[in-house]
């Protein structure tokens, strides 16, 4: 009787743990605060590749498996990469008074080693004027970092870091861009 509650006991543990080890955390690039910004002078249309518009978070040994994607499981993004930079830029209020088109290409983590990893941002910018949709500018940035771990977590970290620097890269491209807006 004792090896039967004992056995009983394992099994609702292994299948309440398993339960709860299958549903993914999800993760944002931290709060967002709307900024006070006429949402409708802020235009901001990302294009992406199929692959990158769901909330898998993507990584790569290049050490290993070069063409290789693979997926964390237990960690997602709460959108897709390209909802979550649009979101972003737009709270910011650093797109105001332009019409943005992103061309995101890439967004992973890449493992040089089983020990040393980064995180890759890289994407392109064309600008309008929002009033005549005259184009007044591209620009194209790859921003990369190193992970504070080889892992989830800091991939999640390093991708938070790499939005918040591209938005204020892409605020620094723009102020230098001859004045369009009117």
């Amino acid at each position: 009787m004792r090896y039967l509650l004992v056995s009983c006991w394992l099994v609702f543990c292994g299948v309440g743990c398993s339960a709860t080890a299958t549903q993914p955390t999800l993760h944002d690039f931290g709060l967002s605060v709307p900024t006070a910004i006429d949402q409708d002078k802020a235009s901001v249309n990302i294009n992406a590749p199929t692959w990158l518009w769901d909330n898998r978070i993507r990584y790569r040994l290049l050490f290993a498996s070069p063409t290789q994607v693979r997926f964390y499981g237990l960690d997602r993004w709460i959108a897709s990469p390209p909802e979550l930079l649009e979101q972003l830029l737009v709270f910011s209020g650093k797109a105001q008074d332009y019409a943005l088109i992103f061309r995101l290409q890439d967004f992973e983590q890449q493992f040089d080693a089983p020990d040393r990893a980064r995180v890759v941002l890289h994407f392109s910018v064309e600008a309008y004027s929002a009033n005549n949709k005259q184009k007044i500018g591209m620009q194209e940035f790859y921003l990369q970092q190193p992970t504070k771990t080889p892992d989830a977590a800091g991939a999640i970290s390093g991708f938070t870091d790499l939005a918040h620097q591209a938005v204020e890269k892409v605020q620094g491209w723009l102020i230098e861009l001859p004045d369009h807006r009117n």
